[in-house]
């Protein structure tokens, strides 16, 4: 793996397309009304919200799904949301960080220390994860917006930090204050608009992860998935093709 996230892919290659565009969907219109919420409720003058109904258009979220998403933020039954995150280490010493958004602490916490607990992994001190991970901005194109040569040009033009190209698509990085600068740059500019474009945490280093350790973990990350206060989840794990088949089957 080339240091981003598969867990779209492997969502969509064990059959549950429909339940994770269901679940996708609704974390799209919570970090929405968290957006307009914060800020203004106009997406030209509030860069967070902008980011965000951006990557909710990305994945075909009806208009009228995101306008309601925005209007929920001007009423009074809202509620306050915290932003946090948890570091700890699943199946085969992986390392995951769990980005939270929540209107209870407590529950979030207590489900994501039994997520762990109960599936190979233990929860782990703020740094003792992180520190192996860089906090970048990722804008990732389908394959079909253009050959590697095309985008890696335009992508360092508009001046990016780094791009990666495998058969899922191309992956382009940027340094976490330029993320928007270098997006907006680059729209418009290839055959297909891009389908994300989000501040992640990008491993340094990866683990390969096969076998029962595979079977674990990839049980740790649906179970975090489909946490109602899990916004993202990422892992240095390294799941080879032929694993991922097994996995998948």
């Amino acid at each position: 793996m080339a240091g981003h996230s598969k867990w779209a892919n492997i969502q969509h290659r064990k059959g549950k397309a429909d339940k994770a565009k269901a679940k996708l969907f609704s974390k799209l219109s919570k970090e929405i009304t968290i957006a307009a919420k914060m800020g203004a409720p106009d997406p030209d003058m509030n860069p967070r919200l902008r980011l965000a109904v951006s990557n909710a258009r990305a994945q075909s979220m009806p208009k009228d799904n995101i306008q309601r998403a925005i209007d929920k933020a001007a009423g009074g039954d809202v509620a306050a949301y915290e932003e946090f995150r948890y570091e700890g280490f699943g199946p085969g010493g992986v390392g995951l960080i769990v980005e939270c958004s929540t209107d209870n602490r407590n529950r979030a916490a207590g489900d994501i220390r039994a997520a762990f607990s109960k599936n190979g992994g233990n929860l782990g001190e703020t740094g003792s994860v992180s520190f192996g991970f860089e906090n970048v901005g990722q804008i990732i194109f389908p394959p079909g917006a253009g050959d590697e040569d095309e985008i890696m040009e335009a992508a360092i033009e508009a001046g990016a930090s780094d791009i990666e190209s495998d058969a899922d698509g191309h992956y382009i990085y940027t340094g976490r204050e330029d993320l928007m600068e270098v997006a907006s740059a680059l729209e418009g500019k290839f055959k297909e608009e891009a389908t994300s474009t989000s501040l992640i945490w990008k491993p340094t280093n990866t683990v390969e992860v096969e076998g029962e350790a595979a079977d674990t973990l990839f049980k740790l990350l649906e179970v975090l998935d489909d946490l109602d206060d899990v916004q993202n989840v990422y892992g240095n794990y390294d799941i080879s093709d032929d694993e991922m088949a097994r996995l998948s089957s």
